[in-house]
């Protein structure tokens, strides 16, 4: 069994409204769900990704309103590596966040920046055989929207244990120095350990709750029981309703996440109407009224869209 690379990415922020403004309007992922933290339905749940709602561009973000900034540390992951499809588009995109009033590091190989909350991000240009996986936007030509994620960097409490498990018990190989990658049939992406800044991670408003490596429907059960044989405690499997789930710490601090592919994003909303609903899992539609009265109203970001585009 190989894994897919990473299936999705969830951090937290403290204001929803302002988050999708910068992930849709700013860097033009696609909004395909509103739903709820499903462990505390008081707050948002919101999942950002390509045009399909598709594993490998799944950036999701728990709502804690008015959250304090968090601070990255050993047993974070702290940056987010999304790939874009050439040179130019790396121009394209220091042009954009320039217009946009973004502050960013613009390299010959690499743009980096921050959302509003400090949550850090790098575009790279990689030449890998992964499919693009892109979202519309009436302001960012195709060639140049943000085609999924390429890694992630990060920081161990005990950086040769994490590599260990990663190799050992997930698969990954070495690619250079402290940069592994887990490859799968489709897709894969890579995790690289950097040296730890002094304190430990301090979970809030922009940092990294988790990532998610991505496996198939059929695959995910084998994997609880390979990485339980291991000698990794996880959960049970856990059904996510658009995903199955485990979760495990691994020996760095970083909570890692095993997700499957399906039923996906659309299995119960048509693909043109994702985003624009609170979405709840069958358990929790009879709180409906109680939930959405707690939730901020976040408009569809893509309401006013020519026709053609929404």
């Amino acid at each position: 069994m190989k894994l897919e690379g990473l299936n999705h990415i969830t951090a937290i922020t403290g204001d929803a409204p302002r988050n999708v403004d910068f992930y849709t309007g700013v860097l033009g992922l696609r909004l395909v769900t509103k739903t709820v933290n499903q462990d505390d339905p008081t707050v948002y749940h919101l999942f950002y990704a390509d045009e399909h709602g598709s594993a490998g561009a799944d950036l999701t973000f728990f709502e804690y309103p008015g959250a304090v900034p968090g601070r990255v540390g050993a047993g974070s992951v702290y940056k987010v590596l999304s790939r874009v499809g050439s040179a130019e588009s790396l121009e394209f995109w220091a042009e954009r966040l320039a217009e946009k009033g973004v502050a960013h590091q613009a390299e010959a190989a690499s743009v980096r920046f921050a959302d509003p909350e400090g949550l850090e991000h790098e575009l790279v240009v990689e030449d890998v055989p992964d499919e693009p996986l892109r979202a519309e936007h009436p302001e960012i030509p195709p060639q140049h929207a943000l085609a999924g994620f390429a890694g992630v960097r990060a920081y161990s409490l005990r950086s040769d244990a994490s590599r260990e498990l990663l190799v050992d018990v997930l698969g990954a190989e070495v690619v250079n120095g402290d940069t592994l990658e887990l490859r799968g049939k489709k897709r894969g992406a890579t995790i690289t350990w950097d040296p730890a800044p002094e304190g430990r991670l301090v979970q809030g408003a922009g940092s990294i709750h988790h990532i998610a490596w991505g496996t198939t429907v059929s695959e995910h059960p084998l994997w609880h029981e390979h990485v339980n044989a291991a000698g990794v405690r996880s959960t049970p499997i856990i059904d996510r309703h658009f995903f199955h789930s485990i979760y495990f710490r691994e020996p760095g601090g970083v909570l890692y996440e095993i997700a499957d592919d399906g039923p996906g994003f659309a299995h119960d909303v048509p693909l043109s109407e994702l985003g624009r609903q609170v979405v709840l899992p069958p358990w929790l539609e009879p709180r409906r009224a109680e939930i959405e009265a707690r939730l901020t109203p976040l408009p569809d970001p893509r309401a006013g869209w020519p026709a053609d585009e929404a």
